[in-house]
């Protein structure tokens, strides 16, 4: 297991869900990078012709880069699933230090147009997942010298006009942030850091690439790297003393004295870069009748 307050992830063990494709792949390849043991999970085993990646490309990328892989099917709406899948990673490699909740279900439209199917897939991936793999994970977590958990998910921005842009995702999104804020109190005396981590601006993930399409992100968009970057960068901070956060990703790259962040860029420029959902400095949506 980690050493005490380690700036490395070497020997940790380290969960990461959705870790098929987009942020979830990059979070994993960086840490293996520092030579973590990578547990993936994600509902994607067999390639799918209209989006790319796989859970064992993922693997391959992770042990390229100088990590170990377990990749596991895993519906993280299915809580006995995800029970069994956590557990395994954990006997394969003797427990559990990091849990990276990055799986996530993205659905813009408005209360009128939004299935109630839809509405509780938001529920179901958004919140329900990441609890079923926190409270799976709780017992190994509890044995490691430096445990976190990090959401991806959205500082709690109560302006109505934020909320009632696209009201069924960001309930969602807001109820994982609730969870992070409830779980960082509730497990501090462990101590188990949790905090909640954000794109500054849009990500290239597959999420936006689908909704959007794939020239229109990039023209405004940074590379997923920087997600992986930061997360392995706030997850080698001392858990004792940080947690509770709602972080922007150029935030914790920042705090760590790296100011240029060109290396990320998609876009053409920095003007082109489009700030991020929910992020204070972000003009708000206009809300259509």
């Amino acid at each position: 297991m980690a050493e005490s307050t380690p700036r490395t992830l070497r020997d940790c063990v380290v969960i990461v869900t959705g870790a098929s494709r987009g942020i979830g792949r990059e979070i994993a390849v960086r840490a293996a990078a520092d030579g973590a043991r990578v547990g993936l999970l994600a509902k994607t085993d067999t390639p799918n012709s209209k989006i790319a990646g796989t859970l064992g490309e993922t693997a391959q990328a992770v042990r390229e880069a100088g990590g170990q892989a377990l990749s596991v099917v895993c519906d993280i709406r299915d809580a006995d699933v995800t029970a069994s899948a956590v557990a395994e990673i954990a006997d394969a490699f003797g427990g559990i230090d990091v849990v990276i909740n990055n799986a996530g279900a993205l659905d813009l439209r408005s209360t009128q147009k939004l299935p109630p199917k839809n509405f509780r897939k938001l529920l179901e991936i958004n919140v329900e997942g990441p609890f079923a793999v926190v409270q799976s994970a709780l017992p190994y977590l509890r044995q490691s010298d430096n445990a976190h958990i990090v959401n991806v998910s959205p500082p709690l921005n109560l302006d109505p006009s934020w909320v009632g842009a696209h009201v069924g995702h960001t309930v969602g999104k807001y109820a994982e942030s609730l969870l992070t804020l409830g779980w960082s109190a509730e497990f501090a005396s462990i101590p188990i850091a949790v905090n909640s981590l954000w794109p500054a601006t849009t990500v290239a993930s597959t999420g936006m690439i689908v909704a959007m399409g794939e020239d229109t992100v990039r023209a405004q968009a940074r590379d997923p790297r920087i997600m992986a970057e930061a997360v392995v960068t706030l997850v080698t901070r001392p858990a004792a003393v940080c947690t509770g956060n709602f972080y922007s990703d150029e935030e914790v790259l920042r705090g760590e004295g790296v100011d240029d962040l060109s290396s990320y860029r998609l876009a053409a420029s920095e003007e082109d870069l489009t700030p991020n959902f929910y992020l204070p400095s972000t003009p708000l949506p206009k809300i259509r009748g």
